[in-house]
């Protein structure tokens, strides 16, 4: 190869020529220096050289900007800048139009937008199939999840019928699976059983125990209702954003534990006393180790058989899910298994083993709320609420954004609010969507929410007809379903693991949020991990990392001189940045810090001028003082001429003589006066660290680097003023950069720019107001007034 090869090898990336060209001038050369002949091999080598030099040319693709040096004033003139036109959105909410009807109509029953258009050849089948997966997993669990809201096993059944029916017809996801949940069946429980343990409380509503749980409950759920429709209303699905993902998963995990205690005494077939509020969990776990002698050998059997024969057909199926077209239904094949053999071997009577009894067939006529109890559980209701929508949007968002539609969160607020207050009045405890029936739905092929009316239809025959055949089922068994089910939520326990090693912060959350829902119950814990969080947030903005910027050599680019050791200060000009907005929590902070990483001590500067400048202005005062007596002492010597009245010739002459000495002494004392207070005048420009005998800074100009600021306040504002005021008693020039358009009208608004302070004092870029500074610096004159005024 010849050696001038390299020349064209290392063209000067951002010469301008596209990659094009670039190829046709490399062929062109090849062909004059006879490496390329046009047979293959020549083709071959130019083909492998062009590759090589297109991947050159992309790894080095410079760019070239011209444009003046621009500050905020000079920009707005450049891109003729104007207000944004207010836009009142509300007005719009007040026109009434036939399209809008419409379009309303179509947002709040979005089952009439999306139904007329069903492909029906396409779809149709996944959802049925879908739809009788999901109904064969909510029969089973619909009548343990009861168990676990202290509820007789039927109510499960209406609550796996009646809202998933109705978010049919308002809901936006296409695949979650509304109904019974253990999350909200555990927080439900909590509820009935705290109120019903005691008997005052029974009293007052007149009724048994079951019957006063099946009220609580059915109030619960239209006050949980009647919450998530009001919050949908008024466009409050934001309040989710609040709930990060680590608290919810730490809290799903918290509940699931709670859930895993209450159902030991169905696993080991013991009796327990009623545990509500703060500690409830530490108090049952304590109870059913001191009742383990009283355990049923027979219902220990059974759930374990039982759990053993559930995880098996699981491990089944995820084995052969590629090869079945459906996945085995293995809690409904125990269900039956087990109703038959409790049946025909008579466990209850035979071996003590519970069994869920009877079992009411048939729709029950709505009932209202019990109003006397809306005082009492709203606390609860609240809680509930917001955490059955935390669930269900969670889950919505992540099915949506995996097959690419949108949901909308305050349409799934509605819908599930309308859920629970429709379902109330038929006596339906509070539900939200179930992650294992959702993964159901979408892994069988369901398309849209046609699945979930096939399985609520499907649930709707068995409460008419086949729910009398389950009254011999154990509930053992029950108890072995929820426990299985519980294996995901279970597997979040790694995530301690995870947010080790990636976020320490949100670790602290994850812990704290399980330890208060363990230890003070899920309504108290909720609140507690909830402005834990939030108190997390204001103290990581109440300490960002600070940090000195300089420039990456021969770009425009300023990185921390801590983190890139490339990066050098630009000498004379100190770049100051914070990681967070200033607002009045940090803003003595701020101040405090920038000061600290200027290496200057401010305020003692300051303090010392002050100081010295006083001194010397008292100092000027007595020699003013000390001056003008002294020629007040001569002037009154020289005045006091004596008056003799024979008088000679030279008499008169030497009298002549010493009036016009008096004269130039007054003329001097005058010039004195004059001089004495031009130097008074002068004083002030004059006092400068230099000639005070004070250290000057290493540096003449601060720009403070603002991009990071998403908002101010007045403290801020004065926290900014204030260091434009500080750095100028010590002779240094500060610069503002890379402020976003709010902020700046947020700074106009307070009052920020005066005569002091303009936009010529705000540069778009770092860059620009350190190109600005030394410029500046080198060219401007030398007075301070220059360097304020620019």
């Amino acid at each position: 190869m010849p050696a001038t090869f390299p020349a064209w090898r290392h063209l000067p990336a951002g010469s301008g020529l596209p990659l094009e060209l670039s190829e046709q001038r490399c062929s062109s050369y090849l062909r004059a220096m006879g490496l390329s002949d046009g047979s293959d091999h020549g083709t071959q080598q130019t083909q492998a050289l062009l590759s090589a030099t297109r991947e050159m040319e992309l790894q080095r693709r410079d760019y070239h900007v011209e444009r003046p040096l621009l500050n905020q004033g000079q920009l707005e003139d450049l891109g003729h800048w104007g207000p944004v036109p207010n836009t009142y959105q509300w007005r719009t909410w007040f026109r009434c139009s036939r399209a809008r009807a419409h379009a309303l109509l179509l947002h709040y029953v979005p089952v009439l937008g999306w139904l007329p258009r069903y492909p029906v050849r396409d779809w149709l089948l996944g959802d049925l199939l879908s739809g009788l997966s999901v109904a064969i997993m909510q029969l089973p669990q619909g009548l343990a999840y009861a168990l676990l809201a202290g509820l007789p096993p039927m109510f499960g059944l209406y609550s796996s019928f009646y809202p998933v029916f109705v978010y049919f017809l308002f809901g936006t996801s296409r695949h979650i699976s509304v109904g019974t949940f253990a999350v909200m069946s555990v927080m439900v429980g909590g509820v009935t059983e705290s109120l019903t343990a005691d008997d005052a409380f029974l009293q007052s509503l007149n009724a048994t125990v079951d019957d006063a749980r099946v009220q609580v409950a059915y109030t619960l759920s239209f006050l949980v209702g009647l919450f998530q429709v009001g919050l949908g209303l008024v466009h409050f699905g934001f309040v989710v954003t609040y709930l990060s993902e680590p608290l919810v998963r730490s809290y799903t995990t918290a509940a699931s534990v709670q859930v895993l205690v209450s159902q030991l005494k169905y696993v080991f077939g013991i009796k327990l006393n009623s545990h509500s509020g703060p500690l409830s969990v530490i108090y049952t776990v304590l109870e059913v180790c001191a009742k383990l002698p009283e355990t049923v050998p027979g219902t220990v059997v059974t759930a374990l058989v039982a759990g053993v024969v559930l995880v098996m057909v699981k491990l089944l199926n995820e084995k052969l899910k590629r090869h079945l077209p459906l996945p085995i239904p293995g809690e409904l094949l125990t269900l039956i298994g087990a109703t038959g053999i409790s049946f025909g071997a008579k466990l209850n009577e035979r071996f003590r083993i519970d069994v869920v009894g009877n079992i009411t067939t048939g729709l029950i006529p709505p009932v209202p709320p019990k109003t006397e109890l809306f005082a009492t559980l709203v606390g609860n209701a609240f809680a509930i609420a917001v955490v059955g929508f935390a669930i269900a949007i969670s889950l919505g968002k992540i099915f949506a954004l995996r097959h690419g539609y949108r949901v909308d969160s305050n349409q799934e607020l509605v819908a599930l609010g309308l859920s629970n207050l429709i379902g109330s009045f038929f006596q339906c405890f509070p539900v939200s969507c179930s992650m294992s029936r959702s993964l159901v739905q979408e892994g069988t092929g369901g398309n849209t929410q046609v699945a979930g009316a096939v399985s609520s239809l499907f649930i709707l025959l068995i409460i008419l007809k086949l729910g009398e055949l389950f009254r011999d089922l154990p509930k053992a068994v029950l108890a072995a379903v929820i426990i299985v089910n519980l294996k995901g939520m279970m597997k979040q326990f790694s995530d301690i693991c995870t947010l080790w090693k990636a976020n320490r912060v949100d670790l602290l959350i994850w812990l704290v949020t399980f330890v208060a829902t363990i230890l003070l119950n899920l309504d108290i814990g909720l609140a507690v991990s909830i402005v834990f969080s939030l108190l997390l947030v204001v103290i990581r903005m109440q300490l960002p990392h600070y940090s000195i910027l300089g420039q990456v050599p021969d770009t425009d680019i300023y990185r921390d001189v801590a983190e890139y050791s490339g990066a050098q200060e630009v000498p004379g000009v100190k770049v100051f940045r914070s990681s967070a907005t200033i607002y009045f929590a940090n803003a003595e902070l701020y101040s405090d810090s920038l000061k600290q990483k200027c290496g200057v001590d401010v305020d003692h500067l300051i303090s010392q001028k002050k100081k010295r400048i006083k001194k010397q202005e008292m100092k000027m005062k007595r020699m003013k003082k000390a001056k003008k007596s002294q020629k007040q002492g001569t002037s009154s010597k020289i005045s006091s001429v004596s008056v003799n009245v024979n008088t000679t010739f030279e008499d008169i002459k030497s009298n002549d003589m010493e009036d016009s000495e008096a004269k130039v002494h007054q003329r001097e004392e005058l010039e004195d006066t004059v001089t004495s207070n031009q130097e008074t005048v002068k004083a002030p420009t004059m006092n400068t660290l230099k000639s005070l005998g004070l250290p000057q800074p290493g540096f003449h100009t601060l720009i403070l680097d603002l991009s990071t600021l998403s908002f101010v306040d007045t403290v801020c504002i004065k926290t900014l003023k204030n260091i434009f005021r500080d750095f100028r008693e010590i002779e240094v020039e500060v610069y503002i950069a890379a402020c976003y358009s709010p902020v700046i009208t947020q700074l106009e608004a307070g009052h920020f720019f005066g005569d002091d302070i303009t936009k010529q004092h705000l540069f778009v870029s770092v860059h620009d107001a350190v190109t600005f500074a030394l410029h500046h610096r080198k060219s401007g004159p030398k007075s301070p007034a220059s360097a304020t005024k620019l």
